[in-house]
């Protein structure tokens, strides 16, 4: 499996991994009873960005770790998987 290849299963990973993380531990500001005037109730009041950024990156690595694994081990092929325009002749 080639270094591009890795690092674009990571990049997937990572993104998805990020709109998963996103909502923990989150709480509105209309939940914490704390508006500040002019923003929408419904913002967080401390979205921890850094702490889920570090977050995503470690789980994102454990699961690109997982999938590189499973690739390179013969568990599973490129060929094993369903293509959407794959023609099969009789």
């Amino acid at each position: 499996m080639s270094i591009g290849a890795v690092v674009a299963i990571y990049f997937i990973v990572w993104w998805t991994t990020l709109f998963a993380v996103l909502p923990w531990g989150v709480r509105s500001q209309a939940e914490s009873r704390d508006i500040v005037p002019g923003t929408d109730p419904g913002a967080p009041v401390r979205p921890a960005l850094v702490k889920k950024a570090i977050a995503t990156t470690l789980v994102a690595a454990v699961v690109t770790a997982g999938i590189v694994w499973l690739m390179t081990s013969g568990i599973v092929s490129l060929e094993d998987l369903p293509m959407p325009f794959d023609i099969k002749e009789n």
